[in-house]
């Protein structure tokens, strides 16, 4: 009897980048990641411009992917690198409701809710374990997965409101109605052009911010304002390399991007 000492074939590591603005979030994804032996970290990038360039140049197996990035989100980069040889498998971050959520589970990629929960991200990894190793057809229609998936996200655009509260009575908003929402001590106030009324549902800025982050026309301009980006009336640089927004309200609000949310704002102008 023959017996055959071939040595099985380990599967080569899973090479793995990193993307989100926030550093905090890339160590912590980066820790929890490093308890996993087949996955090899090439690279990390904080925004969307460096995401396309590091994938380009990388060429991951995987991308951890922010949706919320400064200057352009995370579905941005999909479009961009639309027609890529050899698209990676991602997985977005996100805090999305349960209809993207939905959209997410029905297509070729996965998501993690934050903040991140180590169980969740072990199911995460297996699942793109199986689809690395199955790459002759798993992978094969993630082109036209990813592109399903933008179009699930962006179709209800449309249907995007605001609900809040005015009279005793709950009255929807249509996003380009709001001048800009400011989170204050009753909580967050939206303001239109000619009123401010409390928000209906939503109590955090973040959640808020989620919610309308399919429209490129909302901005962070500090923890506690998110502004509509067409209804700035002029801005000027200000002290300690902070903007000061003049917006077009009645009342011509005067609103600050804060320092560490000034180059975003600039991208986002294009200036």
């Amino acid at each position: 009897m023959v017996v055959s000492h071939a040595k099985r074939k380990t599967p080569a590591p899973i090479r793995c980048l990193i993307v989100d603005d926030e550093q905090p979030a890339r160590d912590e994804l980066r820790y929890l990641l490093l308890q996993h032996d087949d996955i090899d970290i090439v690279a990390e990038a904080d925004s969307a411009g460096k995401a396309v360039e590091a994938i380009r140049r990388y060429k991951p197996d995987l991308v951890f992917l922010d949706i919320q990035l400064p200057g352009r989100n995370g579905f941005e980069v999909i479009r961009e690198l639309a027609g890529v040889t050899n698209m990676p498998l991602f997985v977005f971050a996100t805090a999305y409701d349960s209809y993207a959520v939905k959209a997410f589970e029905e297509s070729a990629v996965d998501y993690i809710m934050k903040p991140l929960s180590e169980k969740r991200l072990a199911i995460t990894l297996q699942r793109v374990r199986k689809m690395v190793a199955d790459s002759s057809s798993g992978r094969e229609e993630l082109g036209s997965a990813l592109q399903a998936l933008l179009n699930q996200i962006e179709s209800p655009r449309e249907r995007i409101k605001v609900s809040v509260e005015k009279n005793g009575r709950i009255q929807l908003l249509t996003p380009e109605e709001i001048v800009y929402c400011s989170y204050e001590t009753t909580g967050i106030v939206v303001h239109t052009r000619d009123d401010s009324s409390p928000i209906y549902g939503i109590s955090t800025m973040d959640r808020l911010e989620e919610h309308l982050c399919s429209l490129s026309f909302f901005f962070r301009a500090h923890r506690s304002v998110l502004v509509n980006l067409d209804h700035i009336k002029e801005f000027s640089p200000w002290f300690n390399g902070k903007y000061n927004l003049t917006m077009d309200d009645a009342k011509m609000s005067e609103i600050t991007v804060s320092r560490t949310r000034a180059k975003a704002f600039k991208q986002r102008l294009g200036i």
